[in-house]
């Protein structure tokens, strides 16, 4: 699917391909082409009539500044990242942004809300849209945003479980667990998509194919974005932090169990020891013939498990 968002004085309207074809002079006011899962067709036409060249699948996937922001004479190619945060497994797919003189192309493959949002934007106040550098420049702080939202909300939930190890700790061990390593990956996934955007705005901030209003917008989110880094590595700190001091607890709690075994065994080695000896049978012992036997070797064990248990409390260890 295509949309082609064309300026018109000063609004902004929303085609289809079939109506770009079948109106020719659109196509002179266009500021902004977003191709969502295009078709073969869809991009042979894009590349026919508008002489631009598509990243493959590989280059999308680089890492290297190279591959993620290249420009050239006529048009600026960059690949960033946009974090999708499903349950349990947020990731980050990549879009790809071709500007040229007249306007952006966007290539995606997922529906993506910070699309959406733009969109709204566009039609709400079209003025502010010059032509496909602003509507980039706007994608990306509203990417921005909604990372600083995630950012808020991830907080939010570190303090949640902080509480509960702390206050409402009740044996859940690998509930915990799994929520620390959860935000762990959700934070990691938030900080490779923010040096992503810092890396390619740094590289758009030295083109000189911007003007310097955008570029002073420009700069606005690059220090946007390097609290917003700060505030990732923070997060990491608090989640180390929270993961040593549950597994200290976890080990306190081990341990406690482990001192009542101790206590238990301890209380009851002379009563075992006493019934081992009375419980011998060799033909010569003192006690076997003897008729109060039987309740005095009770009252031994009775003696023997009360005395440890009273040497217990007196030291404190029970």
């Amino acid at each position: 699917m295509i949309k082609f968002y064309v300026q018109d004085n000063s609004k902004i309207g929303i085609f289809d391909l079939e109506e770009i074809i079948e109106n020719p002079p659109l196509k002179e006011k266009i500021i902004w082409v977003d191709m969502i899962s295009p078709t073969i067709s869809e991009i042979r036409y894009i590349t026919t009539n508008y002489q631009v060249e598509f990243p493959t699948k590989q280059e999308t996937e680089e890492i290297e500044i190279s591959s993620r922001y290249w420009e050239e004479d006529d048009n600026i190619t960059i690949n960033s990242y946009f974090l999708i945060n499903e349950k349990d497994n947020p990731y980050n797919e990549t879009v790809s942004f071709i500007l040229t003189d007249e306007f952006l192309i966007t290539i995606r493959y997922k529906e993506l809300r910070t699309f959406d949002e733009c969109t709204k934007k566009i039609l709400s106040t079209p003025r502010a849209f010059k032509d496909g550098y602003y509507v980039f420049s706007n994608i990306l702080d509203i990417r921005i945003d909604a990372d600083a939202d995630i950012l808020e909300f991830l907080s939010r939930e570190i303090t949640r479980l902080r509480k509960q190890v702390f206050s409402d700790y009740s044996n859940d061990d690998e509930e915990i667990l799994e929520s620390i390593s959860l935000y762990e990956d959700l934070n990691m996934k938030v900080r490779e998509n923010l040096m992503d955007k810092q890396r390619i705005l740094s590289s758009f901030l030295r083109s000189d194919k911007i003007s310097l209003n955008l570029k002073e917008e420009v700069k606005i989110m690059l220090k946007d974005i390097i609290s917003l880094v700060d505030y990732t590595e923070f997060n990491f700190e608090r989640l180390d932090y929270l993961q040593n001091v549950f597994v200290g607890l976890l080990s306190i709690e081990q341990n406690k169990v482990i001192k009542i075994f101790t206590v238990v065994s301890v209380i009851f080695l002379p009563p075992t020891l006493i019934a081992s000896l009375y419980g011998m049978n060799f033909q010569f012992m003192p006690e076997l013939n003897w008729k109060f036997g039987y309740p005095f070797a009770v009252a031994l064990m009775i003696i023997s498990s009360i005395l440890p248990i009273y040497i217990f409390k007196r030291k404190g260890w029970l």
